[in-house]
């Protein structure tokens, strides 16, 4: 019964939210920001057909067909969709897994920005981490996955695509942070936990890895009330200038150049 009431309530949060997001939200006109007029006109909005994009539906289609069952060591929020630890690969990559929609955004904003270290929380089944990586192979990307089961499956199907660019470590986020060296990201993309207070944590630890240029991406900002007060939260940190409501994506930008701004963009 309280499971019910608990998906009754995020799905009615989701639906409050996104409403309030159509009335808020605009695309390039309106927006006097040259850096971000940019990005929306020049990545988000940038609608050429890149070569690679086959490349990453080659790669999804391979995992939506997998028809191998793995045993999942849940760290996050857990899921609204499947009630047991054991899944197919193939249903968790068309119920949890990043939309292509998401995969060539991913691409564009690697592209786009050109980050040489890039860091990933939740790998999951790759899909993320294939446009990022092939976007510029001069970046580094470091993604951590803490089930066991979904690395091990995840590296085999990185492994067969030689990319050299992608070091994907199997450990729990917090084992990460704790064991994390001095190293600063340029892009960081937060997709494995729905929790505030844990959102709220990785965020704070952040701080210490950015430079200037740095942006974090948040999934998911309005999966639940909760997740979108830890948004609220985030976009009001003093040393946060630039944020971006996109509704599946949050975006937050650290220009001490910038004029602190808030946009919400139909993508």
């Amino acid at each position: 019964m309280a499971l019910s009431f608990n998906f009754e309530t995020t799905m009615w949060h989701q639906i409050k939210s996104y409403l309030i997001f159509l009335l808020k939200s605009k695309n390039q006109h309106g927006v006097h920001s040259p850096f971000a007029y940019d990005l929306i006109t020049k990545c988000f909005y940038d609608s050429k057909k890149y070569s690679e994009y086959k490349i990453l539906k080659a790669y999804r289609d391979k995992v939506v067909q997998s028809n191998e069952i793995i045993n999942i060591t849940d760290y996050g929020a857990g899921s609204r969709v499947f009630k047991s630890n054991e899944r197919k690969v193939s249903a968790i990559a068309k119920n949890a897994g990043t939309t292509l929609k998401k995969q060539q955004l991913l691409f564009r904003l690697a592209g786009y920005f050109k980050p040489k270290q890039i860091l990933e929380l939740g790998t999951s089944l790759g899909l993320g981490t294939m446009p990022l990586a092939i976007a510029n192979s001069a970046s580094k990307i470091t993604t951590i996955e803490g089930c066991p089961n979904t690395s091990k499956r995840t590296q085999g199907f990185l492994d067969e695509l030689n990319l050299n660019n992608i070091h994907l470590i199997n450990e729990t986020f917090e084992d990460f942070f704790k064991a994390s060296s001095s190293e600063k990201y340029d892009f960081i993309f937060i997709d494995g936990d729905h929790s505030k207070e844990h959102t709220i944590q990785y965020f704070e630890f952040l701080l210490d890895k950015i430079n200037n240029h740095s942006v974090l991406i948040f999934d998911d900002i309005h999966w639940n009330s909760k997740m979108t007060e830890a948004w609220q939260q985030i976009i009001m940190h003093p040393k946060v200038t630039v944020s971006i409501d996109t509704y599946f994506w949050g975006f937050v930008f650290f220009r001490k150049e910038q004029e602190k701004e808030h946009f919400t963009i139909r993508v």
